[in-house]
């Protein structure tokens, strides 16, 4: 047998081969689970068929405007229901979705609108005054579209650029409208900018394929079940919320929206609905641990919650779990789509001191299963530093959940990718099971 014989006849046609694409995740959740609550936002529970539909109606008004393949659609909002319908209406017509942090400055806001080229605008109301300087200082023209979300303060409603309302382009659309597949996997559908702490943000370009891997890889990591409940804690702004608008849905969870985050609030919302998991830097577990304990729920079941940023120290995550929840830790960057390095656990741990357990924590771990290779190595020489514990080096990635490089700028595309790894830029060590620590 020759390898031919495994090449000839077997061509990749439509009936085998498909473009991966989170995209899918929403169509069958609404077709298994139509009455299941999708979103949850103040006295809103939108059912997985009107969630579905929506975002239906948003690429099919954006497609009739001349919005598709390729063109950017810049999102200024907080964790609201449009936002999450924006991660799917948007690349439902081919186009990719801007989402911009909402703490930056007018002038960064309107660099990134005109580097990454944005023909619409989609705002809440409350952020309309930096948009408004942001587009003067800018001269950027997109078509603007104002969200007015009834949670808002009435403060935050009363602003308005006199733009088309959000739920009027709705009105415009079709939900029959037949969205297509991208035409490759490799499309982008995201477009993300880094900090910027040392001059100006770059682009960060992600594609349908790795979002999809990601958000399956969370599923996995995070142990979600079928129908999850997962309150908005992380910035839909940050990294796509690491790909979790689309990993609910892959397992049609409920999406608790958030405005803001209050420790009230989050201990309100928790023990209402029943929040399975939760996202978050350490600073959201200071927010729910200084609540005071007469604003502070029971919880019915014990909540994950993923935490990247500072390892919580022994003390806090003494207080996390007597609360109720059990913490991973993960590690990631905007270029990997999130989080793609996991503390995996060893149940063998558990009978561990409660210190040694806080220093094994603090370690960011091994690969997601959704990346292919990671590892710490000499940036210089390329060559792995020893598993010692001590011996520092870069960290480096390979893998489907990188990014494809950075937007309009291939001189940094091309050194973020030397020697056939993504320097991430963080120093670590390697351990001799394997766990990176940075």
């Amino acid at each position: 047998m020759a390898a031919q014989d495994y090449e000839t006849g077997l061509d990749r046609v439509a009936a085998n081969h498909q473009p991966l694409t989170p995209l899918l995740f929403l169509e069958r959740a609404a077709a298994t689970f139509p009455d299941h609550v999708a979103v949850v936002h103040g006295a809103l529970r939108r059912p997985y068929r009107e969630l579905r539909d929506r975002c239906v109606r948003l690429a099919s008004a954006l497609a009739a405007r001349g919005i598709g393949r390729g063109d950017t659609v810049a999102a200024l909002l907080p964790n609201i229901p449009e936002m999450l319908e924006c991660h799917y209406g948007v690349p439902m017509a081919g186009a990719v979705l801007n989402t911009i942090n909402t703490r930056l400055d007018a002038d960064t806001i309107g660099y990134i609108l005109t580097h990454g080229e944005a023909k619409v605008l989609i705002v809440d109301r409350e952020f309309i005054p930096v948009a408004r300087a942001a587009l003067a200082v800018s001269g950027a023209t997109p078509l603007v579209i104002e969200v007015d979300d009834p949670v808002a303060p009435e403060a935050a409603r009363a602003q308005t650029l006199g733009a088309l309302d959000y739920e009027a382009l709705l009105a415009e659309g079709d939900p029959a409208h037949p969205w297509a597949l991208p035409r490759d996997e490799w499309d982008a559908i995201a477009l993300n900018y880094t900090s910027g702490t040392t001059g100006r943000p770059k682009g960060v370009v992600y594609h349908h394929r790795g979002a999809q891997l990601l958000a399956t890889g969370n599923v996995l990591s995070a142990s979600m079940a079928r129908h999850p409940v997962y309150l908005w804690t992380l910035p839909m702004f940050h990294c796509n919320g690491w790909c979790f608008p689309w990993t609910v849905c892959a397992v049609a969870g409920t999406h608790v929206c958030l405005r803001a985050v209050r420790g009230a609030t989050l201990w309100s919302l928790m023990a209402e609905h029943g929040v399975t998991h939760m996202c978050g830097a350490p600073i959201i577990m200071a927010t729910l641990l200084d609540t005071p304990a007469a604003e502070q729920k029971p919880l019915a079941h014990q909540v994950q919650f993923v935490v990247a940023g500072a390892p919580p120290p022994e003390a806090v995550l003494g207080r996390m779990k007597a609360a109720g929840f059990a913490v991973l830790h993960v590690y990631g960057l905007t270029e990997c789509y999130g989080p793609a390095v996991v503390n995996e656990w060893n149940t063998a741990w558990d009978a561990l001191p409660a210190g040694e357990q806080a220093r094994l924590m603090a370690r960011q771990g091994v690969r997601y299963l959704a990346l292919e290779a990671l590892d710490v190595r000499d940036p210089i020489t390329m060559a792995p530093v020893p598993a010692d514990g001590a011996t520092m080096g870069e960290v480096m990635m390979q893998g489907n959940v990188v990014m494809k490089g950075y937007f309009k700028d291939p001189a940094a595309t091309e050194a973020a990718f030397a020697g056939g790894w993504f320097h991430t830029g963080d120093l670590a060590v390697k351990y001799p099971d394997g766990y990176v620590q940075l």
